[in-house]
């Protein structure tokens, strides 16, 4: 039993707002400095599948990556998790928003690893959340889809899935190979690893593909060719502005702060009363010309 989980390296999600930068050129978070960590709901895919692997009492767990050379720290976690193979393939730039994008390179690097019965993927990111790469990753490979995956068993030849759903949970038996995107559940936190583990993880090698190895080329991957164009991406800039209440009496201030209050509450209805007005305006003259047609 093969299995791949493909694992993304993010911004942590709990850095504080002042520490967050972008850089505006290349519209994407700065990186340089920042703290970066696994994807959770990534390694809520790993941990299933080296649960699942014990569970039968064999299987293979290979864990791939895009990214830069930081990743390869994130990488070592993983082998020392459990995985047994772990392969980056090299993006020295920002990470594409586009799930497209990032599928195409991880499909290209899953087909030069060979055959899979089974790929893991997080049901989303914890940067953009998008939740769409395992689709377009299973659309590339031609391989079954399941979501919102929270156990994973074997049945046969097959494996039978747990699905998370808005009425509760759905069971799929699925025939061999398929792609599955996980959630997270009490059940696949992610386990912390042995100091043993993380030593001997380090003695793992990494294999490493460039884009070329791929067959692929920087133009081909050029944002231009997304599906999801960025517009733009700044951090808002929040003003505030404080006002004192002045008066000769506690009452001479109430009063005046009552009257503050009240001017402030007449000009937003105002404002919402004459967007209301224009809307229905612009309701009646659409109708209008509609009856004229």
């Amino acid at each position: 039993m093969k299995i791949l989980v493909c694992l993304k390296q993010i911004l942590d999600p709990e850095i504080p707002a002042r520490d967050f930068r972008v850089r505006s050129d290349e519209k994407a978070a700065d990186l340089a400095g920042a703290n970066l960590v696994t994807n959770i709901f990534c390694e809520n895919a790993l941990e299933t599948a080296l649960q699942f692997c014990d569970q039968i009492g064999e299987g293979e767990v290979t864990v791939l990556s895009l990214g830069g050379d930081s990743v390869e720290d994130m990488l070592r976690k993983a082998l020392a998790m459990g995985a047994d193979h772990a392969m980056r393939l090299d993006w020295p730039d920002a990470l594409p928003a586009d799930s497209s994008l990032t599928a195409k390179v991880l499909a290209a690097g899953i087909q030069k690893l060979g055959r899979f019965d089974a790929i893991f993927v997080g049901r989303e990111s914890g940067d953009w959340g998008m939740g769409q790469t395992g689709a377009y990753l299973a659309e590339i490979l031609e391989f079954p889809l399941v979501s919102f995956v929270d156990e994973v068993k074997r049945e046969g030849d097959g494996l039978l899935l747990r699905r998370q759903s808005d009425d509760g949970w759905e069971r799929f038996r699925v025939p061999l190979p398929v792609a599955i995107t996980i959630t997270n559940s009490d059940d696949n936190l992610p386990r912390i690893p042995k100091t043993r583990d993380i030593m001997k993880s380090s003695q793992i090698p990494i294999r490493t593909l460039s884009l070329a190895d791929l067959g692929l080329s920087a133009e081909e991957l050029h944002s231009e060719n997304a599906v999801t164009q960025v517009v733009d991406l700044f951090v808002p800039n929040d003003s505030v502005a404080c006002e004192f209440v002045d008066g000769d009496s506690f009452d001479e201030k109430v009063d005046r702060f009552a009257d503050r209050i009240a001017e402030i509450v007449k000009r937003v209805w105002g404002s919402l009363v004459c967007f209301w007005i224009g809307s229905l305006i612009g309701v009646l003259q659409e109708s209008a010309e509609r009856g004229n047609d």
